[in-house]
């Protein structure tokens, strides 16, 4: 296959299935674009087959074969592929970050709970500073003192909004993500199955610890150029309306998915690109 056309592929896979990413990846210049939507395909790829409906065996499997894939990027016909194999060439992908978002996938598959705090953030560090680490490099600023340490905090805080979202779909699926420990101090059982007014307690505790990584992560904005500091502000910005939203009404999670309008995505890629993130 050819590299144009894979990459054509990964940017309809990230059209497609980038809800929020996509409005950030579109501000890069085109090489840079293509080169990130190539990282998201994979790692959606990633994300498919540990939320698929297969067996827990099945899933594991797959992961196993993605992970021999990347460790031998060898001419082949997936567009996926392809197209990554030219990206780690021409950005010099850390492509060990993959291994750890496989990582963090297996966790999923398994069923890991998480008893501290601190046992969350080695699994959002796996699934979504992984993926920071890799856009450093799209970015051309992987060298950069502090920043691999700034993408990864920003990983975290994107990856705990997701969590504080996803509360009602995850639980109903077993995963719990939020902290035993948390729990346990706001009346809440392990499964997350008690009282809504607790649940809610829990999940406002929370937002103030995302709020956290995300006032230590958006330094990182001070290290890129114009177009990388518009792209991941537009990302960022619009998980932070995200939380902002749910810390103005934490029990909104218990009764449905949360999501941001077009517009309102749109208006904060607008700003991103103008120099502010809010």
């Amino acid at each position: 296959m050819k590299v144009e056309a894979a990459y054509q592929a990964c940017e309809e896979i990230t059209r497609r299935e980038a809800k929020n990413f996509s409005y950030g990846i579109r501000l890069l210049r085109p090489p840079e674009r293509r080169a990130l939507s190539a990282v998201y395909a994979l790692a959606r790829r990633i994300d498919d087959i540990g939320d698929g409906t297969g067996s827990d065996v099945d899933k594991l499997a797959g992961l196993r074969q993605v992970r021999k894939d990347i460790e031998h990027l060898v001419p082949t016909e997936d567009p996926v592929l392809v197209a990554l194999a030219d990206a780690a060439e021409r950005y010099q992908l850390p492509l060990e970050c993959f291994g750890e978002l496989i990582d963090g996938c297996e966790m999923d598959v398994c069923g890991t709970r998480y008893q501290t705090f601190d046992d969350l953030v080695g699994y959002c560090r796996r699934v979504a500073g992984t993926v920071g680490r890799l856009s450093l490099a799209v970015f051309g600023a992987q060298g950069r003192p502090g920043a691999a340490a700034l993408a990864d905090d920003l990983g975290v805080a994107l990856q705990l909004t997701n969590i504080l979202r996803d509360v009602l779909e995850d639980r109903a699926m077993g995963r719990v993500y939020l902290p035993a420990d948390d729990a346990a101090e706001h009346g809440c059982d392990p499964d997350l199955t008690g009282p809504a007014e607790a649940v809610a307690e829990l999940v406002a505790f929370e937002c103030t610890r995302a709020r956290e990584w995300f006032a230590r992560g958006l330094r990182l904005l001070e290290l890129l150029d114009w177009r990388s500091r518009a792209c991941v502000g537009a990302m960022a910005g619009i998980y932070r309306r995200l939380l902002q939203r749910i810390e103005a009404e934490p029990a909104v999670v218990l009764r449905g998915r949360l999501s941001l309008s077009t517009g309102e995505k749109l208006g904060v890629a607008g700003r991103a690109l103008g120099g502010w993130v809010r």
